[in-house]
């Protein structure tokens, strides 16, 4: 992560990482997690679900921490994110 500055205590933070899953056949395709995620990990995909929309998909996933926005702004319940060492 870059900062703009360095913080004093930067070696004591560590910045978790997130492992985003989502459930292709639940999604609407509202687009929510991907206008709400801090980190632009998420755009709209060119497949279809089963009820012929366009779900998310992952491009950055290295740049998740984690951060829930996500899985709280879905509608359908249909993503979620795992800390990575917890998979």
């Amino acid at each position: 992560m870059k900062l703009w500055r360095t913080p004093l205590d930067s070696e004591a933070i560590q910045v978790p990482k997130g492992i985003v899953h989502i459930l292709e056949d639940r999604c609407k395709g509202c687009g929510y997690c991907i206008d709400f995620c801090p980190r632009k990990v998420l755009e709209f995909s060119t497949r279809f679900n089963r009820k012929g929309y366009h779900p998310p998909a992952l491009t950055k996933q290295d740049d998740c921490v984690n951060c829930h926005f996500c899985e709280i702004i879905c509608p359908e319940f249909a993503i979620y994110s795992l800390e990575a060492g917890s998979v």
